[in-house]
């Protein structure tokens, strides 16, 4: 386990209390996240990844998202398998240097979107037929934490992932603004995606918000549905003959899907499988956040150049 801070211990939690594995050692560089770390009696607390070669099977990296490669690429190289957490990598080109790590070792790398496993996205995807709109909502209480990365990698990219899962089309436009406001970096964005068939889906993360909502609308031919990834509840609205509206609630069994995620990973370690999130896939979803970033600054050029104009005297 890389990494015992905020996220990190929750990843501790689960890892400690599966029977599916036995905890062997916590890594941070930071003795007093070490000293704090509720692991079992045997479990080792090192300071530096190097010091997991040879000792484990399979790694955890929930370390900043600047040391996502380094330590990553490190345990792959070493022969261990990955799971590492959102986003891959703070870069395409960190992203290609572990996707080929993990092919160049035979090594698994499942990349954490745990939104992937919440059992209310898995009973989502079997309902979903040909999207039209997409409607998401992310918005979370201002935390220091994750401030090393902006609202789109940090908290959109979850809803990226699953919208770029579940649409049939090619993405095609990309729409985007956001601001700063308790950080250096975007804390508020909204972003329209156009997909080849015409889908769109219009999305908002906030970390700045003084309440924690967690929901997706999905609308297709003749069905709306509405999905609460906290609640884990997800309702289908559908238009029959007569125009005759039906509803029924989506079967979800409740889980937590942290839990969820790490079953999975030991489960591809175990049998080799190819992961539900690999490192292919977090990288498309990456590429398309990076380009969200590129097109927040752009409108932000042309708000600045307004500005400028509007206060000349």
């Amino acid at each position: 386990m890389a990494g015992a801070g905020h996220f990190g211990k929750n990843h501790i939690r689960v890892a400690s209390q599966s029977p599916l594995v036995e905890l062997v050692a916590i890594v941070d560089p930071d003795p007093a996240k070490l000293a704090a770390a509720e692991v079992p009696l045997a479990c080792l607390r090192l300071r530096d990844v190097r010091e997991l070669a040879g000792k484990v099977d399979a790694a955890i990296v929930a370390a900043p998202t600047s040391e996502h490669q380094p330590a990553g690429s490190f345990l792959l190289e070493s022969g261990i398998d990955v799971l590492v957490e959102k986003p891959i990598a703070p870069t395409l080109e960190a992203a290609d240097r572990l996707i080929a790590a993990a092919e160049a070792h035979g090594r698994i790398l499942q990349v954490g979107h745990l939104e992937r496993f919440n059992p209310v996205v898995l009973s989502l995807e079997q309902a979903v037929t040909l999207p039209l709109f997409f409607e998401v909502h992310r918005m979370s209480v201002f935390s220091p934490r994750s401030l090393d990365v902006d609202v789109v990698l940090d908290l959109m990219i979850h809803d990226l992932d699953i919208v770029l899962s579940l649409a049939r089309g090619k993405l095609q436009e990309i729409r985007a603004a956001g601001v700063s406001v308790l950080s250096r970096r975007v804390d508020i964005a909204n972003v329209r995606l156009q997909f080849s068939d015409g889908c769109v889906a219009n999305l908002t993360a906030s970390r700045v918000s003084i309440e924690r909502i967690r929901k997706l609308r999905l609308f297709q031919p003749r069905q709306y549905i509405t999905l609460d990834y906290a609640k884990q509840e997800a309702a289908e609205f559908t238009v029959g003959e007569n125009q005759q509206i039906s509803f029924r609630r989506l079967p979800v069994t409740p889980d937590e899907p942290l839990k969820l995620q790490f079953e999975s990973f030991i489960e591809c370690v175990k049998t080799r499988a190819r992961p539900k999130l690999d490192g292919v896939k977090a990288r498309q979803t990456l590429e398309v956040a990076l380009a969200i970033l590129d097109n927040i600054e752009q409108h932000a050029q042309v708000v600045e150049k307004t500005l400028s104009r509007e206060c000349k005297p």
